[in-house]
């Protein structure tokens, strides 16, 4: 049941239902107004605070006229926010719409509905598509059970527990019909069942987040249970969500669209692989229309971008392939699509794959012509990784790009941190530097004294000293401690020792117990005479995954030790409740994955945002933006195979950094009583990453980069331009093994020659029976490794130059600049060519000189 609000405080409703109060300061101040006891209980949420309040308060309120002043300003100022123009529309031919798939989405602890970085992520992209006015809409699961809630057993074991959260308590909405009945959507399963799901709305400012919830009258309890928790239980459960997810969740943005009269997407973006059948339900939308599935599959492709998160092959969903055909084939919910056709699509072909495995980031590679991955070495890696599915091309040329991730400031940002900016440059210059960014604005916010940014530091840390000794507390109470036995956690941490943060989900890679390689030396890190530091670790394990519980509870037990567990914590139930006081609070974030295994890594992101120092392996957004001055990296032993080799050098690397460069500058206090160069440190970090690292800045990333190209093709290749795509396609791939290099040749040169000499370059090519039109026949010059391979070549485009000879040859030509000094080598290469190919490596074709196989057909030394 919920509060029935007097009349003159109904706005308060709406204020509560979107979710922009979760990253608007003066909104949540407004809500703590109405309570500030029920509001601290609430754990500031104002769906509970609202579903609270008494009666006798609300009728003070409706009378309070400078509450009720407060409260219009705030909800006209909501108004404007979801209905004003803003960056997107100052912008032209771009997308009506765009549809965003996650399987998570982390927009507040209020809804949670996340369990780690991938869903953070999304729930950020969400909320700067509403500051910029992109229109989007997200596309999720509601588990009824959400991730899990953490705690430790008097051991230090992990132990979970799955809470039940009633759609009704949440910021939720149901999506209603005309006549009011909950709008629905359905899957047909093997054996004549159904999987019906019901459709909920959170609104995250501008943008409607739609959520499928199974747990409906007329499912049966399996049924049901498939949206009971993320990422939970076997093989086919998770099929089924995922099925649900990107089948399922077209269907309710078609039934979203047709009920609102919001516009239909032209760009379907899947986070991640678990919402790639999305694009099969597209292609069944089109065969309806009379569309074969190789034209359907060329319009779905068009309009389809595909992220991809993780840089290992075992981080990936694969399936059995007769599952999947049971469940999508013939008595199955794409019966009228052909299910050979289906399960090629997911078939890994390259070196190494399994082809009895549905793999859906092959799958979801294979159904957009755009792919992208999360940083700039993520895209490198990712190339490499996927290189199987584009046989004949370096990975280099391999289709997959990238767009680093950045993260929400508003939601991250320390209030405390943002009312010193806005004194330093004015409320709305710093509100717009969060949400829009530009160089010149954080630029400013660099003149802020030395006494005032160390200040500032203090009282942060202070606030998450406050917020660790309670957590501290609560968690050895829960553990069985009495409370005779806890006054040592009022003195856990020090507000003025250098602090140390390490926070996020605990799979082996990311290496949360590699501080503790030699401890009797962490020790005397932790309890130094002059130079101490302390720890504040947090992070859950999956919950089938021992051995990162054994992680969690190695941690767990040094942290009890009674010699440093004032200097080392361990805090259970990592959320973003805990996070928003953790990233502000520390002085140094630190990350030592396995490089190069992190696909970005955005928590050390949120910390620079609040002046925190990253110190970091070169993985993820560090490997791309650290300079030297924002931080520090540690040494990797890149190419040691002995893992616990590499572990042993590497820690050994982490305690040097801390003993002999972080420790140091951090107490390092000059005459004036401050660390000048930390301070130093600190101001660079918020002025240079500050612009980088925003998500307004990714968000407009994907839009110039993927959205409005994926859009321009979406509208290019529909109906009767998919068939002729489809058509040529097929005439290439069957035409293609006659494509062959049969000759190069340059003039010959006498000697060494010379620096910027031209030559001319002659090839002959056999097509077979394609056209020049249908090919791109390209040279591709410049300096030769040791492997006698072309590095980062230049490529120029050659010319015919006449009718094919008597044997069906065609010769080109074109210069050859001697450009560069040492060894220097060409080659020739034919690729497939038509104005509808976001890429000439779209068709995987590719033919080069036989003797060369992608190595230089000439070198001249």
């Amino acid at each position: 049941m919920r509060t029935v609000l007097p009349e003159p405080l109904r706005p308060l409703g709406g204020l509560a239902q979107n979710l922009r109060w979760s990253w608007h300061q003066e909104t949540r101040e407004l809500f703590q107004s109405v309570d500030p006891e029920g509001w601290r209980a609430a754990q500031g949420d104002p769906v509970r605070l609202l579903g609270a309040v008494g009666k006798d308060r609300l009728a003070a309120l409706a009378d309070d006229r400078r509450f009720l002043r407060r409260l219009a300003a705030a909800a006209e100022d909501l108004a404007d926010y979801t209905s004003g123009p803003r960056w997107y529309q100052e912008q032209t031919d771009l997308p009506a719409a765009i549809a965003y798939f996650s399987p998570e989405f982390g927009i507040t602890f209020a809804l949670p509905q996340y369990s780690g970085g991938l869903g953070i992520l999304a729930g950020d992209h969400l909320k700067a598509a509403s500051d910029l006015g992109v229109p989007l809409i997200g596309v999720g699961l509601l588990y009824r059970h959400g991730y899990f809630r953490q705690t430790l057993s008097r051991e230090g074991w992990q132990q979970e527990q799955y809470p039940v959260l009633d759609p009704n308590s949440l910021p939720l909405t149901p999506l209603r019909e005309a006549d009011g009945t909950p709008a629905r959507i359905s899957l047909v399963l093997p054996g004549g069942r159904s999987l019906h799901a019901r459709i909920w709305k959170a609104q995250v400012g501008r943008v409607p987040l739609l959520l499928l919830d199974s747990d409906v009258e007329g499912n049966q309890a399996a049924e049901r249970d498939v949206t009971d928790r993320l990422y939970g239980g076997g093989s086919e459960h998770r099929l089924l969500q995922e099925m649900l997810l990107g089948i399922g969740g077209v269907r309710a943005v078609r039934a979203y669209c047709r009920i609102t009269g919001h516009p239909e997407p032209e760009v379907f973006h899947t986070n991640e692989g678990h919402a790639g059948f999305l694009g099969l339900e597209r292609i069944r939308e089109l065969s309806l229309d009379g569309l074969d599935f190789d034209a359907a599959l060329e319009a779905v492709r068009a309009g389809t971008v595909f992220t991809t998160h993780t840089p290992v092959p075992a981080g990936i969903d694969r399936f059995d392939r007769e599952l999947v055909a049971r469940h999508l084939g013939d008595g199955g919910e794409l019966s009228g699509v052909d299910t050979g056709r289906i399960l090629e699509l997911g078939m890994e072909t390259h070196r190494g794959g399994d082809p009895n495995l549905f793999n859906m980031a092959v799958m979801g590679l294979r159904l957009a012509q755009r792919a992208n991955g999360v940083s700039t070495l993520h895209g490198a890696v990712s190339r490499e990784m996927f290189a199987g599915l584009w046989p004949g091309f370096d990975p280099e040329d391999v289709p997959i790009t990238s767009i680093t991730n950045g993260v929400h400031a508003p939601t991250w940002v320390a209030p405390e941190v943002l009312r010193l900016g806005a004194k330093q440059i004015g409320q709305q210059r710093a509100e717009d530097a969060l949400m829009i960014g530009g160089t010149d604005r954080w630029k400013d916010i660099g003149g802020i004294p030395d006494t005032a940014v160390w200040e500032l530091r203090r009282e942060l840390r202070e606030q998450l000293v406050e917020d660790v000794r309670l957590r501290v507390r609560a968690s050895w109470r829960q553990r069985g401690a009495g409370e005779a036995e806890l006054g040592w956690t009022d003195h856990v941490l020090d507000p003025d020792i250098l602090t140390i943060g390490f926070a996020r989900r605990v799979p082996s890679y990311k290496r949360l117990t590699l501080m503790l390689r030699d401890q009797d030396r962490l020790m005397r890190l932790l309890l130094h005479p002059e130079r101490p530091i302390q720890i504040v670790v947090a992070g859950k394990a999956h919950p089938a995954d021992d051995s990162g519980k054994r992680l969690v509870q190695e941690l767990v037990r040094f942290t009890d030790d009674p010699r440093v567990r004032h200097r080392i914590v361990f805090l259970p139930d990592y959320d973003m409740r805990m996070a928003r006081l953790l990233y502000p609070g520390c002085d140094v974030w630190l990350n030592n994955p396995l490089r190069p295994l992190e696909a970005c890594g955005t928590s050390g992101m949120k910390a620079a945002l609040n002046g925190c120092l990253n110190l970091s392996v070169l993985d993820g957004w560090w490997d791309e933006w650290f300079d030297g001055d924002n931080g520090w990296a540690i040494p990797t032993a890149d190419g040691v195979t002995d893992e616990d080799r590499r572990d042993e050098l590497e820690a050994t690397a982490l305690y040097n950094l801390l003993e002999n460069q972080v420790a140091p500058r951090f107490y390092d206090h000059g005459s004036r009583g401050l660390p000048q160069r930390w301070i130093e440190m600190v101001r660079h970090t918020l002025t240079t990453l500050g612009p980088k690292v925003l998500a307004g800045r990714m968000v407009r990333d994907y839009v110039t980069r993927l959205y409005a190209p994926a859009a321009r093709s979406h509208r290019a290749i529909q109906g009767p331009a998919a068939v002729e795509l489809a058509e040529w396609k097929g005439r290439l791939r069957r035409q293609w093994p006659q494509v062959s290099v049969d000759h190069v040749e340059t003039d010959s040169v006498e000697g060494t020659p010379e620096l910027g000499s031209t030559l001319t370059l002659r090839t002959q090519i056999s097509l077979g029976g394609l056209d020049p039109a249908d090919v791109d026949v390209q040279l591709l010059s410049g300096r030769v490794d040791t492997s006698d391979r072309l590095a980062n070549p230049t490529v120029q485009s050659l010319k015919p130059t006449g009718r094919a000879d008597i044997s069906g040859r065609h010769s080109y030509e074109g210069p050859l600049t001697l450009d560069r000094t040492g060894s220097f080598g060409y080659t020739v290469r034919v690729l497939p060519a038509h104005p509808l190919l976001a890429t000439p490596a779209e068709l995987g074709l590719v033919a080069v000189p036989p003797e060369t196989e992608g190595m230089t057909a000439g070198i001249l030394r």
